[in-house]
């Protein structure tokens, strides 16, 4: 191929990569290339969590879900970076690794019904829903809500059941869960929460607030019942909100 050729290939690529005109080749590479990321953040933060890798069904369910899907258009030429990114109405999409943190930790069976707090662009939502039988997500913000549950509904994740509702109380009417995961900081675990994890489960929630260190927290009941925390590392969530 003559050079001015190559250069004017490489040109036009990058427009298309720029104004968010990606082809699904190129975001299935985009994909691969945010998980390797992922595997060389866990090596790094190895100690704090205490894990070498993640599972490979969670690194699997990382590299179907279209994350670029779930971001503004604007933002879909970023859509695999590994960081966070505005999804309006003051929230954010959380960092892909922090996505495959919390899922790992929740230890995905398929069998399982998991609660999510904070629905936020869906997106979480969507990567449990490759890996348990059930998702019920509750999301306090009506149109973010709305969209999202749109959303998940056109991508075909009928294994999703959304709410719009203060995600404090959780979702008594499902209750007991197999695990809890909630993408809100907030200052102390919610007892309602505590009360609607079933024994053997396990909860993630980010815990702290805007003015301190905030920890991803790992709590865990055990078969009689008795809750252990455990703080992993710190993290920067948005705030969780409600009447609380």
């Amino acid at each position: 191929m003559p050079l001015k050729h190559i250069i004017v290939w490489v040109f036009a690529h990058l427009i298309l990569i720029t104004s968010g005109l990606v082809t699904a080749d190129e975001y299935t590479l985009h994909r691969q290339q945010m998980v390797n990321v992922i595997k060389d953040d866990v090596h790094t933060t190895e100690k704090a969590i205490n894990k070498k890798s993640f599972n490979k069904i969670v690194m699997q369910a990382m590299n179907t879900v279209p994350r670029h899907e779930f971001v503004p258009a604007g933002l879909r030429s970023q859509a695999y970076e590994n960081r966070p990114l505005p999804i309006g109405h003051g929230q954010t999409i959380s960092q892909p690794y922090i996505v495959a943190l919390m899922t790992d930790l929740l230890e995905p069976q398929p069998d399982q019904r998991i609660l999510e707090i904070g629905t936020g662009s869906g997106y979480q939502a969507a990567v449990l829903a490759q890996l348990v039988a059930q998702v019920y997500s509750i999301e306090i913000i009506e149109a973010l809500g709305a969209s999202s549950t749109q959303l998940l509904s056109h991508l075909g994740y009928d294994n999703i059941k959304t709410r719009i509702a203060d995600g404090y109380n959780g979702w008594p009417q499902h209750a007991p869960f197999d695990g809890i995961i909630v993408t809100a900081a907030i200052s102390h675990i919610p007892p309602p929460l505590v009360q609607q994890l079933k024994k053997g489960g396990r909860m993630i929630i980010p815990v702290g607030t805007r003015f301190q260190t905030q920890y991803l927290t790992l709590v865990e009941k055990d078969m009689q019942g008795k809750v252990t925390t455990r703080q992993l590392l710190p993290v920067i969530f948005v705030p969780f909100t409600g009447s609380h």
